[in-house]
């Protein structure tokens, strides 16, 4: 079995003896039955001498109630695509926003907004909307865990689609719409990424905007883009088109 890739929300520094979290414990002696001696990788998104990376952790005083790690040695990981990925996700049910944020994380996106858009089916405030945030995440982290990601794209605070259509970019905007006159693979060199290689992407719920919402849209400036003929899930578009963006202007060849 290869070394468990565990996040930690910390600072990390060779040498140093840590307490893993209580997430991290639970994953790695509980369920994995790790004892000491037994080596961890960890990550914590930050920057190492200018470098993102991991670090080999060897486990100690594992007890029924915590365990320690010895930071051992730091080795530079950049797997990071060059283009960056801002994705405005309508808000869906159940494990259908689950499967889009862990899926989008693994194909390279490093923001998220989940949007309150006029078909969301998703009415949350308050400290149950906050746990769902949490959640989502924690989703996040663990698709970086998997995917051996050493930076963790932050899920923002859900906003109504008007706020975030509103926010300052340079970014190529894009909305996915059936009736497009262009794919992502055929857009014109007038609606290319910046030189900093930056994209809005703005996918609808289910049951997708509706005209007064795509009309907003283009009005501050997002061009309408297609995927093909057959009508996809909102799931199912989130994820084709990242791997669109990612084909054409990030690390997919």
């Amino acid at each position: 079995m290869s070394n468990p890739r565990i996040y930690q929300n910390q600072p990390l520094t060779i040498g140093d003896t840590i307490t893993l979290s209580d997430d991290a414990f639970g994953h790695t002696v509980r369920v994995l039955r790790l004892k000491d001696g037994d080596i961890l990788t960890l990550f914590n998104g930050e920057l190492f001498n200018d470098s993102f990376g991991e670090y080999q952790a060897e486990l100690t005083n594992v007890s029924k109630k915590q365990a320690h790690v010895i930071v051992k040695t730091f080795t530079e990981k950049n797997n990071e695509s060059p283009l960056n990925i801002h994705l405005g996700q309508g808000i869906s049910r159940g494990d259908r926003m689950d499967f889009t944020l862990q899926k989008s994380v693994e194909l390279g996106v490093n923001t998220i907004t989940p949007l309150f858009t006029e078909r969301c089916g998703v009415k949350l405030t308050g400290e149950r909307l906050q746990k769902k945030v949490d959640q989502w995440q924690k989703i996040v982290i663990g698709a970086c865990e998997q995917s051996g990601r050493c930076t963790v794209p932050s899920v923002k605070p859900p906003i109504y689609l008007d706020e975030w259509l509103g926010q300052q970019s340079i970014a190529l905007k894009l909305n996915l719409h059936p009736k497009a006159q262009y794919s992502i693979m055929n857009l014109p060199e007038e609606n290319q990424a910046d030189s900093k290689q930056r994209v809005r992407l703005l996918i609808g719920p289910e049951g997708g905007l509706n005209d007064d919402e795509i009309k907003k849209a283009n009005e501050a400036s997002f061009v309408d883009v297609l995927l093909g003929p057959r009508v996809l899930r909102t799931e199912t578009a989130a994820l084709t088109a990242i791997t669109a963006l990612q084909c054409r202007f990030g690390d997919i060849k």
